[in-house]
């Protein structure tokens, strides 16, 4: 496009960040960079210390300083927001809500990300391997447990069992998770998957954002679950390791 010479020198990587950071989010030019030195590494073995160099280093601070957009974090949610939910559902016969409310509270006691509990809305992400199994639920009068086959920071491939206890006062996680499961059990006794909608089909992450925004503004995301647990966590005095 400029007739730049192609060995990513100091010099040129600083241009090349003022020029895209016209143009996109200059923390995705951060970005950008990684994908550079991965693919040019084999030709150009000095490519990684270039971009380090202070030019290039300095050139991408200044330009997230002009050219960056506020960072627009979503409210975590909050016991009161759970209550809320679990107030307004407290009388329903829908197996689709009993299924939503099922996964809120599981999600936020759990500190699940929504990904782990849902599909992706595109197609071609889904996969069955990373599915939540019926046969890997165990319930006592105390808790509720399951797998989780796969997910994003399982780098073993190993899964992990998801451990979530009853609440003494509020939204109760054990018995929305029994209520939905009785539902279920009903309604798909053959079917393998442990979260199912009442069609038959796997919850997708647009499907669970449509009916949380039924509750909450647009400042809410699936994330919040996350984010509110942990939070919620951090106020009854949980030491951040252990959160962690």
């Amino acid at each position: 496009l400029h007739n730049f010479p192609l060995d990513p020198t100091p010099d040129t990587l600083s241009l090349y960040v003022v020029f895209q950071s016209h143009h996109i989010e200059p923390r995705s030019v951060d970005a950008y960079l990684s994908g550079i030195c991965s693919e040019l590494e084999q030709f150009y073995p000095s490519v990684r210390s270039n971009r380090r160099s202070p030019l290039v280093a300095r050139t991408l601070k200044g330009c997230k300083r002009l050219y960056s957009k506020p960072v627009q974090r979503k409210r975590a949610l909050t016991r009161d927001d759970l209550n809320l939910v679990s107030s307004s559902l407290a009388h329903t016969d829908s197996h689709d809500d009993l299924l939503f409310l099922a996964l809120l509270l599981t999600g936020f006691h759990a500190l699940l990300r929504l990904g782990e509990l849902v599909w992706p809305d595109q197609r071609e992400r889904r996969s069955y391997r990373k599915l939540s199994r019926r046969t890997s639920v165990k319930i006592s009068n105390v808790s509720f447990e399951f797998s989780l086959h796969s997910h994003k920071t399982d780098r073993q491939f190993a899964g992990d069992t998801v451990l979530v206890h009853r609440t003494v006062s509020g939204a109760n996680p054990l018995l929305a998770f029994r209520t939905y499961l009785a539902s279920r059990d009903r309604r798909h006794p053959g079917r393998s998957e442990l979260w199912l909608k009442y069609d038959g089909a796997v919850p997708t992450r647009s499907w669970f954002s449509r009916r949380l925004h039924r509750f909450f503004p647009a400042d809410v995301s699936g994330h919040s679950m996350r984010a509110g647990g942990a939070t919620a966590l951090a106020l009854d005095g949980v030491p951040h390791a252990s959160i962690q």
